[in-house]
């Protein structure tokens, strides 16, 4: 099973289509997780690449419940599939992990922080694309490629492109790392 994922893309979906392009010519793509902000987005990346999406919703499509979670069924186990933000991911995975434990699974694929991540804690493996339209932290914009076998998981966090790094006082970084513009 291979999977392409990405978060966080408010709106953004140019570049998601094109990287799917991209990844569809190397080899098939059972999968589009898209882990929230917007949910919009997933449908749009549906109709318009005619892709098999999976979404979830996130804090700016008004997510306020756990039911929103999702669930996918790997031949490898299951995994969990979240925005990120009812379990504070800004503030560590140990929520998140918790989380993952109760619904059985054993890896967690999780958006909100606009910051790639890919490790390995707590005997589970942890999976943030980042964001491709609004990266944070000095990140480039990002996302994920995963393959899924009875025996495996192996998961790459891909960037787009290089840009240039932009530096700036508090006001970029209120302006870069709010949700709300």
């Amino acid at each position: 099973m291979r999977l392409m994922v990405v978060s966080d893309t408010h709106g953004m979906v140019n570049q998601a289509m094109e990287i799917y392009r991209r990844e569809e010519e190397k080899a098939h793509i059972d999968h589009i997780i898209h882990l929230g902000d917007l949910k919009s987005d997933a449908r749009a990346l549906q109709v318009r690449l005619g892709a098999d999406v999976i979404c979830v919703p996130g804090n700016c499509d008004g997510s306020a419940s756990r039911d929103d979670q999702k669930v996918l069924e790997t031949p490898w186990g299951n995994i969990l599939l979240t925005h990120g933000h009812l379990e504070n991911v800004d503030y560590g995975l140990e929520k998140l992990q918790w989380r993952a434990e109760e619904m059985g699974c054993k890896a967690a694929f999780f958006g909100h922080t606009h910051r790639p991540t890919y490790v390995y804690e707590y005997g589970m493996y942890f999976l943030n694309p980042g964001s491709l339209s609004r990266p944070r932290g000095g990140s480039e914009g990002s996302y994920a490629m995963v393959e899924v076998t009875e025996d495996g998981f192996s998961a790459s966090v891909l960037y787009y492109m290089s840009k240039p790094k932009v530096t700036g006082g508090v006001l970029y970084d209120m302006l870069n790392n709010s949700d709300r513009f």
